[in-house]
């Protein structure tokens, strides 16, 4: 008998289905029925991570508390389940790969010949296993990368038939996400893709017990009887998935479909009565009953993918349904400002966020999108490279170290307020190898941030190289910013903010990472806050 159940969700016909919100959607109302469940991604790619892609290739890389550098879906999980998400959960071709090279190297397959069967899909079973065995769990949800018959996808779905059969039909679920498009012309709905879906998911070995269908359109009783009859599922778990207005309406439309009671038949669990969603409504109710709106620019160099920004386009989500508020940002090419340019661009925004990344390309105008949202006391919060750039900006126009930079951008500026950590200097090596994960940090009594947190200890994820020079900090203090977070363990600046401004801080860290929708974030709550009183004052004067 497993130690848990497994349920694996596959995708079909075209990626970006969807399978991350369905994962987590059933994760939540299994969770909120008083299971206890995780979710992992296996990835097919040869990346040992996501952390060194271009967020135009991936989107975001999402951190976790131990530092593990990930696909961005893990954020879709701990902002539904409001649980941390770890390094086991999410798991690559490429790491798989390494493992098993690793341990060939060692010598621990006593010189069999390695090959894909069994060494590699054994290593993917022992990943897929490995959260269900610590007993933490009654349920672990596994969403498998890709589409079904990408040549990349071979080897996870070969382990997942193997599971299938090594645990028994009642300790495994399969769960088949694919598109029933509908065709104008013939103004109807067409099942073929999804038949050819699951048959070549079954020539593989395996036979979906639940179809997940995304449509645009409702899908009637006769098309549901025809896929399943086509696909051998029963005609109650054909689950429709129509196209919603907000992704976190996605588990009360899959709570209507009944996902979760076809999914606790299917594995002989006790139903525990209903979902007990009250909260989750209650958030929904305020996300689409709002009472203000304010414009917030986003200040960025990847804002043509807001995917490479989808943990803080989130947070905006969470904070601005706590203010009863609607959050539109404003995806704004850091690239194209000038000191000419931002007037028209920045000027009617309630706020502005200057975006992380790494590079040279797009800083100046992040630098200068600082300058404006300073000068003009518009509510400003930086983010890891975006307070670097409002810390080279205090320090060219307040300090007046006018050849001010990061040695990240110039490495023989003879003043970087921004530099390198010691610990860095020799490192060569790019995945993996930055500050990453979460650290502590202790906030000044008094500060804005302490009037944000309202505590004096917190933690919160890193990832950067690049530090706050503290050979610069009483210069910056003399000026008017302090340093309101250190970390005690280092002294290395987390938080700085501007004494005489409605709403300047800038961190370190990344805050976005921990925002989730029972939780939101006290930094991105305060933010949209003082960017309604901002947009209230605006309106007074214009009166």
């Amino acid at each position: 008998m497993a130690s848990a159940k497994y349920i694996f969700v596959t995708g079909g016909v075209t990626s970006s289905l969807g399978k991350g919100i369905i994962s987590a959607s059933l994760a939540k109302l299994l969770q909120s029925r008083g299971f206890s469940v995780t979710i992992q991604k296996f990835d097919p790619y040869i990346n040992i991570d996501p952390g060194t892609l271009n967020p135009y290739e991936h989107g975001e890389c999402y951190v976790t508390e131990d530092g593990a550098e990930t696909d961005l879906d893990l954020g879709h999980y701990e902002r539904f389940l409001n649980i941390n998400t770890s390094q086991a959960n999410n798991v690559t071709t490429g790491r798989i790969y390494h493992n098993v090279i690793s341990k060939e190297r060692e010598g621990a397959f006593l010189g069999k010949t390695v090959q894909v069967i069994p060494h590699i899909t054994d290593e993917i079973k022992r990943n897929f296993l490995a959260l269900g065995e610590k007993g933490n769990y009654d349920i672990v949800i596994t969403e498998i990368g890709g589409c079904v018959g990408d040549i990349e996808s071979l080897p996870f779905i070969e382990a997942v038939r193997q599971l299938r059969w090594d645990l028994g039909p009642h300790d495994t679920l399969v769960i088949h996400l694919t598109l029933v498009p509908f065709l104008k012309t013939a103004g109807e709905l067409k099942t073929k893709p999804t038949q050819h879906s699951v048959k070549q998911l079954s020539e593989s070995g395996i036979q979906p017990d639940i179809l997940v269908c995304r449509s645009e359109h409702p899908i009637p009783a006769e098309i549901r009887k025809k896929l399943a009859l086509f696909c051998n599922v029963n005609v109650n778990s054909v689950i429709e998935s129509l196209d919603a207005e907000t992704i976190y309406d996605v588990p009360l439309l899959m709570k209507k479909e009944k996902l979760d009671e076809r999914v606790l038949t299917k594995l002989k669990l006790p139903h525990k009565g209903e979902a007990q969603i009250d909260t989750w409504k209650d958030f929904l109710g305020k996300l689409k009953n709002t009472t203000h709106e304010v414009q917030i620019g986003l200040v960025g160099k990847y804002v043509e993918l807001p995917d490479a920004y989808k943990s803080i386009a989130e947070a905006f989500v969470h904070s601005g349904a706590e203010n009863e508020c609607k959050v539109k940002i404003k995806w704004i090419q850091s690239e194209h400002l000038t000191a000419e340019t931002i007037p028209s661009v920045l000027g009617n925004l309630d706020g502005i966020l200057v975006a992380p990344g790494f590079g040279e390309r797009g800083i100046e105008g992040k630098i200068q999108a600082v300058k404006f949202a300073r000068e003009n006391h518009i509510p400003f919060f930086g983010i890891c490279l975006g307070m670097q750039c409002a810390a080279i900006e205090f320090a060219r126009n307040v300090v007046g170290i006018k050849d001010a930079a990061s040695a990240e951008l110039d490495k023989k500026t003879p003043n970087p307020v921004i530099d390198m950590m010691e610990s860095q200097k020799n490192v060569t090596k790019k995945g993996g190898t930055m500050r990453l994960g979460a650290y502590p940090c202790e906030i000044t009594k008094g500060s804005k941030a302490y009037h944000v947190y309202g505590k004096t200890k917190i933690t919160e994820r890193h990832r950067h190289r690049y530090e706050f020079n503290n050979k610069y900090l009483k210069q910056f203090e003399k000026a008017g910013m302090i340093a309101s977070g250190i970390n005690p363990d280092t002294g290395l600046v987390e938080i700085i903010e501007l004494k005489d401004h409605r709403f300047y801080i800038g961190t370190q860290f990344h805050p976005e990472l921990k925002s989730t929708v029972l939780n939101p974030h006290p930094l991105f709550v305060k933010f949209v806050k003082a960017a309604i009183e901002f947009s209230k004052e605006k309106e007074s004067k214009t009166e």
